[in-house]
């Protein structure tokens, strides 16, 4: 095998670092592995403390021409236990990731009903008030045993103002649907930030850092189509 430091797997645009949310057993990590390798166990392992996973992607801005050159990015995605005693490990990984996937089970009203828990750590503990947000009600091949209907989850999702996506980690069913829309509106919550020349520190280009400013709301997370 090669040197996995070489250049051709080290050279990308941008480092993209997202983190799953959400109670546990909702599917976090079916979900993740669904995206980065379309594989599904039926097997539950509750994650302790974090995990993660990693892919990359190719991306382009909507509207853009076919032909223009994509942006290499690579994507870390972070996978959190969701039991409560792993809280303060968990929420110490916020300020560093971009943009939150917030998942619940529509099988399990509590884990729908936890999602307004879940948004008060997030406007705690991520990089700003109102950092870039999915929300997904995963499940959605267990039709049968669905508790929390359509309208409920598009009306919690339109009470926050997320975008909202029903998945199943075991179809794949808008899993990549989701996380695309998640980068789209983080792409362009950037490109915006480096309009204005203001300066954090959360993405590198190249391997190398390059001062972006993510503490500027950006009314972009719902600007994906859902």
């Amino acid at each position: 095998m090669g040197d996995p430091t070489s250049s051709s797997m080290t050279e990308y645009d941008y480092l993209i670092k997202f983190l799953a949310l959400g109670d546990s057993g909702v599917g976090k990590t079916s979900f993740l592995y669904q995206y980065t390798d379309s594989t599904f166990n039926n097997k539950f392992i509750s994650t302790v403390g974090i995990d993660f996973r990693e892919k990359r992607v190719m991306h382009r801005p909507k509207g853009s021409d076919s032909t223009a050159r994509g942006q290499r990015v690579h994507l870390q995605l972070w996978d959190t236990a969701g039991q409560e005693r792993f809280r303060s490990l968990t929420t110490a990984f916020f300020r560093d990731a971009m943009g939150f996937i917030l998942i619940f089970d529509l099988t399990n009203e509590q884990s729908f009903l936890n999602i307004r828990n879940w948004m008060t750590q997030l406007q705690m503990h991520a990089y700003c008030e109102n950092p870039d947000i999915v929300l997904c009600g995963n499940k959605a091949d267990l039709e049968d045993q669905r508790i929390v209907s359509d309208e409920k989850a598009k009306e919690m999702a339109e009470k926050f103002g997320l975008p909202y996506f029903e998945t199943s980690a075991k179809t794949g069913h808008n899993i990549s649907k989701a996380i695309e829309c998640l980068l789209d509106n983080v792409m362009l919550r950037m490109e915006r930030s480096v309009d204005k020349n203001q300066f954090p520190n959360f993405v590198a280009k190249n391997g190398k850092n390059v001062p972006m400013d993510f503490e500027d709301p950006v009314d972009s997370r719902s600007a994906c189509a859902c």
